[in-house]
């Protein structure tokens, strides 16, 4: 089977491009070009360049010795923190900014959650001197300050989504309409796998330098590219799919995408798609969708801003219906420990969201030396309060 996706923009049964029909055009222009012009000289030329001296990359891949110790196994750690903006969003923000500039856009929206991906679309705006708006749930502007202040000081515009539940979902509900209302001049950089054909894709090619660079640096540490298991959270997945995405195809090796629990599976409060799910369309794809059984959607949770969201990229979508992927649902409060966890036996503060990943781990049982990746997808500094009240650390 094929885990990329095919020529009508689908993996499996999921993906498509359900859009009305005021958005087709912009939509289709994007389909047309995005291979053509990512695959053109100078585009990867500027590309790979930013990647290297502005965002620092490649990031390090860290043997966690104490972590590894204490579950007897090698677990290596993909240090996305440590990418300029803090998290992998500025992978994708800095090859869709080259985009829009091609497609000669002057104006760019964006949505965001937990606030990395507006700070990392902030900050390829100010790079390249366009106009940027980022819509954001007022829950999230509330719990991400630190990173909505990083947005007005790059010189973003940030708007409040006071719909629904006031996330991550309504915030991209309110960038479509935007869309809708400026068509020619407006490029949509969304942050994750998700939305209307060819934006899973593209984001994921964007997001895929980082298994690239984990077969490179694996081999030069293990004498193989490949590990025993890739592991990343997945909330609507975009860092999970780079992780993943040079390893689709390759079934020797196991895929872990771990989702938010919140305050469990079966309390109303989750946001763990694959466990609670049912097919549906959001944001412009077919995918696995929490909704009622009359379709309306159910409004997520998660202690984690980026983690919140009632679907799943439709890669991830197919990678669990066709089995390909084991997911795995991890609770606030084990993510919170498994932070904590990390903190003490590495010196290092993770991102809530990559915290989802590292819980596995107490239960999740490996053989002895197994090789296992985890992308650490962000630092956490944006989630400092959050740390601070969980922990009662004040």
């Amino acid at each position: 089977m094929n885990y990329n996706v095919d020529e009508k923009g689908y993996y499996g049964d999921f993906g498509g491009a359900y859009i009305p029909e005021m958005l087709y055009p912009n939509v289709e222009e994007l389909r047309q070009n995005y291979l053509r012009i990512m695959q053109e000289t100078d585009f990867q030329k500027e590309f790979q360049e930013l990647l290297r001296e502005y965002v620092g990359r490649p990031t390090p891949l860290y043997f966690a010795k104490r972590f590894s110790e204490k579950y007897g196994i090698k677990v290596y750690l993909k240090r996305e923190d440590l990418c300029h903006t803090g998290a992998h969003k500025v992978n994708n923000t800095i090859g869709q900014i080259l985009m829009a500039q091609k497609l000669g856009k002057k104006r760019i929206i964006a949505e965001t959650g937990a606030g990395q991906h507006g700070v990392a679309t902030a900050t390829v705006c100010a790079l390249m001197g366009l106009e940027c708006i980022v819509y954001m749930g007022e829950i999230d502007i509330a719990r991400q300050a630190p990173n909505v202040a990083r947005m007005k000081m790059l010189g973003a515009t940030v708007i409040p989504a006071t719909s629904g539940s006031k996330t991550l979902k309504d915030a991209t509900n309110e960038a479509i309409r935007d869309w809708i209302n400026n068509p020619t001049d407006t490029h949509y950089i969304i942050g994750s796998v998700v939305g209307p054909h060819p934006y899973p894709d593209m984001v994921a090619r964007f997001q895929s330098v980082i298994s690239q660079e984990i077969k490179l640096q694996l081999q030069e540490k293990e004498g193989r590219d490949s590990p025993d298991y890739v592991v990343a959270c997945v909330g609507g997945g975009s860092n999970a799919a780079g992780a993943f995405f040079h390893y689709l195809n390759d079934e020797k090796v196991g895929i872990i995408a771990v989702e938010a629990a919140g305050k469990g599976i079966d309390t109303g409060e989750s946001a763990a798609t694959s466990a609670l799910g049912r097919e549906g369309i959001i944001h412009g794809s077919k995918t696995l969708l929490m909704q009622t059984d009359d379709g309306q959607i159910t409004e997520p949770y998660s202690i984690s801003a980026g983690l919140d969201y009632p679907g799943v990229g439709p890669m991830h979508a197919h990678l669990f219906r066709s089995g390909r992927g084991e997911f795995i649902s991890i609770t606030d409060d084990d993510a919170m420990k498994a932070g904590l966890q990390l903190c003490e036996l590495e010196g290092i503060i993770p991102a809530i969201e990559s915290s989802h990943a590292l819980a596995i781990f107490e239960d999740r049982k490996f053989k002895k030396d197994d090789v296992v990746v985890v992308n650490l997808s962000g630092r956490g500094d944006k989630d400092l309060n959050t740390y601070i009240k969980y922990f009662d650390l004040a």
